[in-house]
């Protein structure tokens, strides 16, 4: 089976102010099939958060190479991404970032709006969507209206919108209560499991990694540990 994420000798540095870089990745090698789920964890400025900004095409590397479901991101323009993007990932983050003056059927459309679905079907996809993650019947609720674990469950059906490969999730839970947290991660391990789709998470919390069944560890920009959760 293709890997559906494939990254080589990648590298990552930035430019500083008075000149010269300053490295934050420094020759990573992965692989990550379809279907998998995987945790990553590691320090403040380990280099995680800058790894799965490369991985959801929000930023490219200095160095390396990262195929995409067999596309050589590292050659794609700015267009060009954007739209592999939008195919192929979906985006989880602690904060939500839900329109808060829109109700919750209208944020989980809104992905399908920007790729051009007529709104018929948006809203048929927007409210399966809502009754897959429990909110079948909050359709009209805006978020503020909800938990804080309802409107992570809201961000999770967005996520899913234009049915996307691979779910990038950045501290998911970072704003929620163990109880919640715990809500949230089992409802993302029955998407793993009963939908296959393959599930990325950045975490420091040792409970929530327990869920991946895979765990790669960063410390100073390179991976120290790649294999099963043991945290």
């Amino acid at each position: 089976m293709e890997p559906l994420i494939q990254v080589a000798s990648l590298g990552k540095e930035y430019p500083l102010a008075g000149g010269g870089t300053t490295p934050v990745l420094h020759n990573i090698a992965l692989s990550i099939a379809p279907g998998e789920f995987v945790a990553i964890m590691g320090p403040s400025g380990s280099g995680k958060s800058t790894f799965m900004n490369i991985l959801g095409c929000l930023d490219t590397p200095s160095a390396g190479d990262y195929h995409l479901a067999g596309r050589s991101v590292a050659r794609l323009n700015p267009d060009q991404l954007a739209a592999l993007r939008n195919r192929q990932i979906g985006f989880v983050f602690q904060g939500f970032n839900l329109l808060q003056r829109a109700s919750i059927e209208e944020n989980v459309a809104l992905p399908l709006l920007y790729a051009g679905i007529g709104k018929v079907e948006r809203r048929r996809r927007a409210r399966e969507l809502l009754e897959l993650v429990g909110l079948g019947q909050r359709t009209d609720a805006r978020p503020n209206q909800l938990s804080g674990g309802q409107q992570q469950r809201v961000a999770i059906a967005r996520a899913l919108a234009n049915q996307p490969p691979l779910i990038l999730a950045d501290e998911p839970t970072g704003n929620l209560d163990t109880q919640t947290s715990g809500e949230i991660m089992a409802l993302f391990s029955r998407l793993n499991a009963d939908q296959g789709i393959t599930l990325i998470l950045v975490t420091h919390e040792p409970d929530v990694a327990r869920y991946a069944r895979r765990l790669v560890r960063f410390k100073d920009g390179r991976i120290v540990h790649d294999g099963e959760v043991h945290v």
